[in-house]
Parts: C-alpha cells; sequence; structure tokens
C-alpha cells in the first residue's frame, strides 16, 4: 500500500515536497518513481530511484526536481522547486512495476 501526501496550491517559483509512504512493502529492493497526469493528457514519468540509488529525471524537471528515498523509514520523496503552471497534475508515486498510490494534486497558479 501506498500513500503520497504533500500536494497542494503554489504560485509559480514556489515549492512543495511530496511524500510517499509505503506500508506492508519491502520497499528496499525495489525501484520506486513519481508520474503525473495533466488533465487531457497521459501519465508521464518524473523522476525514478533505483534500488542502488541510480536517479533518472525527466528533461522537464532536471535542475528543479529532487527524488530522494530513506528504506528505513520506506519513504520516497519529491522535492519540486521553481514550480511552473505546467507543472500542474495529479502526481502518483509508484514502487516496483505493480504498486501504484493515489494520486495528489499539484496546482502551480501563474
Amino acid at each position: 500500500q501506498l500513500q503520497a501526501s504533500g500536494g497542494g496550491l503554489v504560485q509559480a517559483g514556489g515549492s512543495l515536497r511530496l511524500t510517499c509512504k509505503a506500508r506492508g512493502i519491502n520497499f528496499r529492493i525495489y525501484a520506486m518513481g513519481w508520474y503525473r497526469q495533466a488533465p487531457g493528457k497521459q501519465r508521464e514519468l518524473v523522476a525514478t530511484i533505483t534500488s542502488g540509488g541510480t536517479i533518472t529525471y525527466a528533461d522537464s524537471v532536471k535542475g528543479r526536481f529532487t527524488i530522494s528515498r530513506d528504506n528505513a523509514w520506506r519513504t520516497g520523496n519529491l522535492q519540486m522547486n521553481s514550480l511552473k503552471p505546467e507543472d500542474t497534475a495529479v502526481y502518483y508515486c509508484r514502487v516496483g512495476s505493480d504498486h501504484w498510490g493515489k494520486g495528489t494534486q499539484v496546482t502551480v497558479s501563474s
């Protein structure tokens, strides 16, 4: 079970920190990732971090977003800085290939 939190409404240029808490999953052995889906668009990858700590980012968020994980607490985080209106979407966390959390809404106003 995954629970994402931390979304909200923020002005452009602001910051938000998303957290994904895993329960009942052997979190440390899986890669985890953050995805987002804007209205009328397909879900897209935002960032991933493997069990070994290898990180990838979508080009659109490089330099602004930072993904991290804490295996001891079974949590993953997405620090989002310099937010833009085009970052507005529902954000989802994913652990492994089968575990998805419910989304958390991020809205960036211009």
